[in-house]
């Protein structure tokens, strides 16, 4: 694992800001199949993606011209919409659109909904996923580890500390969170993880563990890297402690239809959101697809 020293998240949207998704919502003669997360306890929608077969493609950003968002809005939001809620890799539930304001100074492509699930509630750190296109699987899995995993991957989480000479004293957690990609019964898990090295210094971890042939669990996709206070927009580092700037898990969704679901993550920042999806090929796990939203200016 790779520690670097981060700058602001949402340098990135500089680079983002330059595709302009204009085309791709121009082209559509309706509603394209896109993907949703489902944030803030469960009020919130947030673009992530347009579903273009195998692939994904970058929906409206918040930083898009007024008019594109206003089209994009009248599409999506429409009062009472209503999206499947993916959670465990399934449809659990509904998300029902309430009210959007494409004209908001801040967050003008999301959306206020009201979100049914029958499995745990949407609150805090736990997340989803909702869309607008077929979910083939009928069985959802997610849940807390077990004392047992949690002390199995934890020993792994202070080793992959280890390998940049950190000694991990005190482990904290965002979430971790097993889920069944492959439908085969057995639980992967998604952590996101930290260690504070000094009063001022955060290293953070985003992975995802595997069980192995040999009935143990090891990190197959592990990414560190360090933010101290003066990289913290509020020059606060206790905002990290509370979850800016951590990858987080949304949830899993084979959108693609191979069998094998997608993971999907979140990372909050001071002037927006970001968003990764991983995808397993040839046995291993890499990042395919990345978008940044932005909101508004801190």
């Amino acid at each position: 694992m790779k520690f670097v020293r981060t700058s602001l998240f949402f340098a990135a949207v500089v680079s983002m800001l330059v595709s302009s998704s204009l085309p791709a919502f121009a082209q559509a003669k309706g509603p394209r199949q896109i993907i949703f997360a489902v944030v803030n306890d469960g009020v919130g929608l947030e673009p992530i993606a347009y579903i273009n077969r195998s692939r994904l493609e970058s929906p409206v950003n918040g930083s898009d011209d007024s008019s594109i968002i206003a089209a994009f809005n009248k599409t999506y939001y429409k009062t009472a919409a209503t999206y499947k809620l993916i959670f465990g890799g399934a449809a659990t539930g509904t998300v029902k659109i309430k009210s959007a304001n494409a004209k908001a100074d801040c967050a003008p492509n999301m959306a206020t909904v009201t979100t049914t699930n029958s499995k745990t509630p949407i609150k805090g750190m736990v997340m989803g996923l909702a869309t607008n296109a077929p979910v083939k699987n009928t069985t959802s899995f997610r849940r807390r580890p077990t004392a047992a995993e949690r002390t199995e991957i934890e020993a792994l989480v202070k080793k992959e500390f280890a390998k940049s000479k950190l000694a991990a004293k005190e482990l904290k957690s965002q979430n971790l969170t097993g889920i069944d990609i492959d439908k085969n019964g057995r639980a992967e898990f998604v952590g996101s993880y930290w260690i504070d090295v000094d009063s001022k210094t955060r290293n953070l971890l985003f992975f995802i563990a595997e069980l192995g042939a040999g009935g143990k669990y090891s990190l197959v996709f592990a990414d560190g890297r360090a933010i101290d206070q003066t990289n913290v927009m509020s020059q606060d580092i206790k905002d990290v402690d509370k979850g800016i700037y951590h990858e987080l898990l949304l949830d899993s969704f084979d959108f693609d239809g191979d069998g094998i679901g997608e993971i999907f993550t979140y990372q909050q920042s001071f002037e927006g959101a970001g968003f990764t999806a991983y995808k397993k090929e040839n046995g291993k796990w890499t990042r395919f697809y990345e978008f940044s939203n932005y909101h508004c200016g801190y």
